[in-house]
């Protein structure tokens, strides 16, 4: 019980500093770009290839096994991403601010990606199996708390520095991200007091060809770990489950700012951080931390499906949205919180299964791998979304990204899982 005490000092401000790069390529740099006058088409494509590091993570995935600590990577990383956000503000006001920025998100980019795994690989070597299950809630939790912090509170702080500084669009988003900037560095100060030192959690000393032996070893054991029918059946998950998020990830976000005249809501900056904020918090924390209960308490076989149904289902909000272009805040506020509620409970079930793909041997290797592969399934179809609303419109969008919830049934219809993983049956240390 001492050492789950222990990790409520870390867990939540990790996911949380995991979390906050991935929400301003996913969803702050769409919206900046929006009013910085980018089309949806453009805004998606570019702010797409931004996934390509969290894609393509695992290739580098074993130097962080096997060189340095976790701990040193973790912090290093956040350091690089304080001033990679210091960057982009600079570059903001500049006459080569689109340049400017996408290097510098590229840059953040990268080092977030890192982070990701030596953050993942320092959770699993901290606590153990059941401990991870309890705490898979939190940590996921804390992580959309940070996409809630970027899509809500940020968003709408941006939209009131437009209004005091008479909208001065550059201006009020170099702004952000210098604030941004300071975070990091704060977050970087924190985790070096809070984050223990595991015994576990040495360097290696090996060679640099011990190195590239061992990650030819590593991906040859993650393709192995199950006969190919099974093997092939996990990757199909991991690219697909998330599928209709990936089409509507970037979509969601300008269709509820464009104006009615271009079929979206038309909400401002405020309005759109407050729905996301307040409402749809709730409904995140609530989703997340049910789903992380639940499989801690009957384990992850039996809560599969209904987490498959809370995952995709909700979506269908957004084709009643389209179709009836409702101001009212009270009913987007539901909306969304049924969205965000669906979906804390339903990625609860794509963290575990990737925790359960990588025990064993490089597994923080293998669990990179996993992620790697997931984003993946978010960048192509994400890159694409946009070329998909323009030429259907937001309604047809909304029908097609419904449709595509079948395939996110279909993947998971292959899946074999231990019946007994995530449940409370292990001993305490």
């Amino acid at each position: 019980m001492k050492r789950i005490d222990k990790a409520w000092r870390w867990v939540p401000s990790l996911y949380f500093a995991e979390g906050l790069p991935n929400v301003l390529v996913t969803g702050l740099a769409p919206v900046m770009y929006m009013q910085m006058g980018l089309s949806d088409a453009e805004l998606a494509l570019y702010t797409g290839w931004l996934a390509l590091p969290w894609v393509i993570k695992p290739l580098w995935s074993p130097f962080i096994d096997l060189l340095k600590t976790k701990r040193w990577w973790v912090l290093s990383m956040q350091l690089l991403i304080g001033a990679a956000l210091a960057g982009i503000a600079f570059t903001i006001p500049t006459a080569f601010w689109f340049q400017g920025t996408m290097f510098f998100l590229f840059v953040m980019a990268f080092a977030s990606a890192t982070h990701d795994i030596s953050a993942d690989g320092f959770y699993m070597i901290e606590l153990n199996a059941h401990k991870q299950a309890l705490f898979v809630g939190i940590r996921n939790t804390f992580y959309r708390i940070a996409v809630i912090f970027g899509n809500g509170i940020l968003i709408s702080f941006a939209g009131v520095l437009q209004v005091v500084f008479r909208n001065k669009i550059a201006f009020s988003w170099s702004l952000i991200f210098y604030g941004l900037a300071g975070l990091f560095i704060a977050l970087w100060l924190y985790h070096g007091v809070a984050m223990p030192r595991p015994k576990d959690d040495s360097q290696s000393g090996e060679s640099l060809r011990e190195v590239a032996k061992g990650l030819h070893s590593m991906f040859a054991s993650f393709f192995t770990k199950f006969p190919v029918r099974q093997t092939i059946a996990v990757l199909m998950f991991l690219l697909f489950y998330r599928f209709p998020e990936a089409l509507l990830n970037t979509m969601t976000k300008t269709f509820l700012m464009r104006p009615n005249s271009h079929g979206g809501l038309g909400l401002s900056p405020q309005e759109f951080g407050l729905a996301n904020g307040t409402i749809g918090l709730i409904g995140l924390l609530l989703g997340g931390i049910v789903g992380g209960v639940l499989v801690s308490r009957d384990g992850m076989k039996k809560w599969l499906w209904p987490m498959v149904c809370a995952i995709t289902l909700p979506d269908v909000v957004y084709i009643i949205l389209s179709y009836t272009l409702i101001s009212d805040m009270t009913i987007v506020s539901l909306c969304l919180f049924i969205e965000q509620f669906g979906y804390g409970l339903g990625f609860t079930a794509l963290t575990l299964y990737m925790l359960y793909y990588s025990q064993g041997q490089y597994k923080t290797s293998h669990y990179a791998v996993c992620t790697g592969i997931s984003y993946l399934g978010l960048m192509l179809p994400g890159m694409l979304s946009g070329f998909i609303k323009d030429a259907v419109g937001y309604r047809m969008f909304f029908i097609i990204v419904m449709a595509s919830c079948a395939i996110t049934f279909l993947v998971t219809a292959f899946l074999k899982i231990d019946p007994y993983f995530g449940k409370n049956s292990d001993k305490t240390e």
